[in-house]
């Protein structure tokens, strides 16, 4: 299959829009992503006008309409079926903490991807140096959006141009080391939560060194969407030179407003699908489990600590909702590293995670990323046990 040039999504030859342009054949995933093709490179708009486009794919085919419509039908049959019920009242649970961090990070999506130039993310985050790792570390301690949230911000980086080793530095740092959730676990654990603070810091620094030399020695996916940067190349003067040169308008108002709302509808057919898909599945989980469970079984103990990974695989949604949970676990067992391992395992192995990066970086990286990590968070968690 080929790659969309402007988001890196696999394309079907066959169903994608199709433009012949400099003697090359390019293939998109939606007609946001030609514009913008067409606006990078000049295309003219006869040579748009001429693109094959194969007839629109009917709403009920979205995958997000698809996963949408699957919860809304179990949970209107719940109303009749009483064993549906927990189902239904957990997912609305995942809802009412989900849906602002999704839709924030869906929005700066929007934003980033309407306003910052590839040339600016490649400057910062593209380049085989350390100091981009831990560039990427540190944007993600600013932005205060839970983990799926910040996976359309991750993949809109990606699209941007950001390397591979940054974008899972980012991914790694942003839920649990960000500003916002820095007060929440401070509110849960006092002064132990700057351990699960700093061993996120720790693990994202970590693996985005380890990812670095992966994608130096070709053994993951290198971003195709990064761009070479001329020698001298000032953000600033850039960012100079374009607002000297933007006029304040209704019209280019209209057009600002426009361009948004088009890279978040494109960015939300990207990864809203999963996150119905995690959200789903995170529901049954909380729903059907018994709470004795984890209890019994998440004693701070190795054999506690796998357990406690098993169920952050499937259970973790959302860094906010995630952290009282933590708090239980550590309320009742007093094993700080098992509620460690809960938070941070979470991010490395949580299947909505893996499924974005293998559909949208690469397959590679996605098999490497709990490869490396978990080992990391057994080791941290296992020490805060004996610590703590």
């Amino acid at each position: 299959m080929a790659r969309d040039p402007i988001c890196g999504m696999a394309v079907d030859e066959k169903k994608g829009l199709r433009l012949a342009h400099g003697g090359q054949t390019f293939f998109f995933c939606s007609a946001h992503c030609l514009e913008k093709f067409a606006k990078e490179r000049g295309v003219c708009a006869s040579e748009i006008a001429s693109c094959a486009r194969p007839s629109r794919a009917p709403f009920y085919r979205n995958k997000v309409f698809m996963a949408a419509a699957v919860l809304l039908a179990v949970s209107l049959l719940s109303l009749a079926v009483p064993v549906l019920e927990p189902f239904r009242m957990v997912l609305m649970m995942y809802v009412q903490k989900l849906w602002w961090a999704v839709l924030l990070g869906i929005l700066i999506g929007g934003l980033i991807d309407h306003y910052i130039p590839r040339e600016y993310i490649s400057f910062f985050l593209s380049q085989p140096k350390k100091t981009t790792i831990f560039s990427a570390v540190m944007l993600g301690f600013f932005m205060s959006a839970c983990s799926h949230g910040i996976l359309a911000l991750a993949i809109q980086l990606h699209k941007k141009g950001a390397s591979t080793p940054a974008v899972v530095a980012f991914l790694l740092a942003s839920p649990w080391a960000n500003i916002s959730l820095t007060f929440m676990l401070v509110s849960f654990f006092g002064l132990k939560a700057f351990y699960i603070i700093g061993g996120a810091v720790v693990i994202a620094i970590t693996t985005g060194l380890i990812f670095l030399v992966l994608d130096e020695r070709g053994l993951i996916e290198h971003n195709t969407n990064s761009l070479e940067i001329q020698a001298g190349f000032s953000v600033r003067k850039d960012i100079q030179r374009r607002l000297k040169g933007y006029q304040f308008s209704r019209q280019n108002l209209w057009l600002d407003i426009k361009g948004v709302c088009q890279g978040m509808a494109a960015l939300s057919n990207m990864v809203l699908w999963w996150i119905l898909i995690g959200v789903g599945l995170a529901s049954a989980a909380g729903a059907y489990v018994p709470p004795h469970f984890f209890d019994a079984y998440m004693g701070p103990t190795l054999a506690g600590l796998c357990v406690t990974l098993l169920a952050a695989t499937v259970i973790e949604v959302c860094s906010e909702g995630s952290s009282p949970m933590a708090f239980e676990i550590f309320r009742q067992t007093g094993a700080l590293g098992n509620s460690f391992v809960f938070l941070m395992a979470g991010v490395a192995t949580d299947y909505t995670e893996i499924g974005l990066l293998w559909h949208n970086v690469g397959r590679r990286t996605a098999i490497w990323l709990p490869l490396i990590t978990v080992p990391q968070v057994v080791v941290l968690g296992i020490l805060a046990n004996m610590i703590f």
